[in-house]
Parts: structure tokens; C-alpha cells; sequence
């Protein structure tokens, strides 16, 4: 079976895990397709469609957000929203739909282990998210988000404190010092990709990864906290 055969038999076994089969599969092949393997005007068009996934699910999420808490200000929504909408919620639903599987990479970034990687994933689900929206309107995008995001919405409606602020506590009642350090920075100007160290006196230092600098010092502080079996 030649390559080509191969993935389409892959997308055919993805869209039926998504529950939706595209009029435009050439659309998620776009999305599937990890710009290591593709020519400069290409990887452009995959950098739109990951841009453009990010705001239909930063929209998703808020709507649905602004309905189950009406009662709550813009600064108790921003964390629920921060704790749905990272690198991370998102490599958590792209394994969940099995995005990973169909994912066409190159040979030395799938020898690299990229079809498990967080980040890989993480982009990869917010371009699924686009090719959705462009082929079957933002009703069919909002289906994959409520369907694959799935517990993730009821964890958090308790309320969840910022893992930033609550690592600013802990250290302040432990009279450590805490410092954050970008350590690289990626990725084109609109979807820069960032880590970062969160350092505190005693401790070795934890990083964090995310689409900028505040996303991924939260992540930071967050991998520091759960390390230490604090919870934010």
C-alpha cells in the first residue's frame, strides 16, 4: 500500500473517531501535516489555520464560560478560561481524539518522537479546530471542543486559582525567593512559542512551556506546585 493509500485510510479512521467527514479532506490533510515535511508557502498556510483554531476554541470556551457562570466578573472567568485554553488542554484533547496517529511528519521529526510530542499536538489540535470551522461551520468546531475537551469543563467549575499566584503564596510563606526566565523562544511573530524556568531558592529549577510568556510561566508554576504535591 503506497504512502498516500495509507493516510488516507488514517483520516478516514480519524474522521470517524471525530464523528464528522470532511466535504474538503484535503482541508485536514493541511491540518495533519507538521511543517518539518512542507515548503515554505505551505507551512505559512498551516501557521494560519493553527492561528485561526485558536481563536474559534478561544471562543467556544468563553461562550460556554459566560453561560455556566453567570454570576462571575472577568477575573473569576480568566482562570477557568487560562486552565481550557494552553498548549496543554490542547495535547490533551488532540490524544484523546487520536490526532497523533494521522499526524504526517517528516522522517527525522518522527524519528525525533514528534507524533507524541506536547507542543506538536498542542498546534496540531487548534489546526484541526480550524479545518473544522472552514469545512463545517463553527457549530461542527464546537462539537470536537465540547466532545474532546470533555471533563475538562467540569474541572473547572470549582473555582481554580492561578498556579502563578498560588506559587507566589507558597514561596512568600516559606520566605523564598521566586524568579521566572524565558529560556527560549520560538515559532513565528503571531504564534511565538515560549519557555520558561520558574525559580525558586532550594529547589531546582521546573520549566514550562506555552504560546507566550505569562501561559507558559503558569505552566511552569503549575509543574513546580503538582511536583511538590500542591494544589492551585
Amino acid at each position: 500500500m503506497s504512502t498516500a493509500h495509507q493516510h488516507d485510510g488514517q483520516l478516514a479512521e480519524l474522521e470517524q473517531r471525530i464523528g464528522y467527514v470532511f466535504k474538503q479532506r484535503a482541508l485536514l490533510r493541511e491540518a495533519l501535516t507538521h511543517g518539518s515535511v512542507q515548503d515554505g508557502k505551505k507551512q505559512r498556510d498551516y501557521d494560519r489555520l493553527e492561528f485561526l483554531g485558536d481563536r474559534v476554541l478561544g471562543l467556544v470556551v468563553s461562550e460556554r464560560l459566560f453561560a455556566e457562570h453567570q454570576s462571575e466578573q472577568e477575573g473569576e472567568l480568566a482562570p477557568r478560561y487560562n486552565a481550557l485554553v494552553n498548549m496543554h488542554a490542547c495535547a490533551t484533547a488532540a490524544r484523546a481524539a487520536g490526532l497523533g496517529e494521522a499526524l504526517i511528519l517528516s522522517p527525522s521529526e518522527e524519528a525525533n518522537g514528534g507524533r507524541n510530542k506536547e507542543a506538536i499536538l498542542g498546534d496540531i489540535c487548534e489546526s484541526v479546530i480550524a479545518a473544522l470551522y472552514l469545512d463545517g461551520g463553527f457549530e461542527v468546531a464546537k462539537a470536537f471542543i465540547t466532545r474532546f475537551w470533555g471533563d475538562a469543563f467540569d474541572d473547572v467549575k470549582t473555582a481554580p486559582r492561578d498556579a502563578k499566584t498560588a506559587l507566589q503564596e507558597w514561596t512568600a510563606a516559606r520566605k523564598k525567593g521566586l524568579s521566572y526566565a524565558v529560556i527560549e523562544q520560538s515559532g513565528p511573530e503571531h504564534a511565538p512559542h515560549f519557555v520558561v524556568e520558574a525559580r525558586v531558592d532550594g529547589f531546582p529549577p521546573v520549566r514550562g512551556e506555552g504560546g507566550s510568556k505569562r501561559e507558559a510561566q503558569r505552566a511552569a508554576a503549575s509543574s513546580f506546585l503538582k511536583a511538590r504535591g500542591v494544589h492551585g
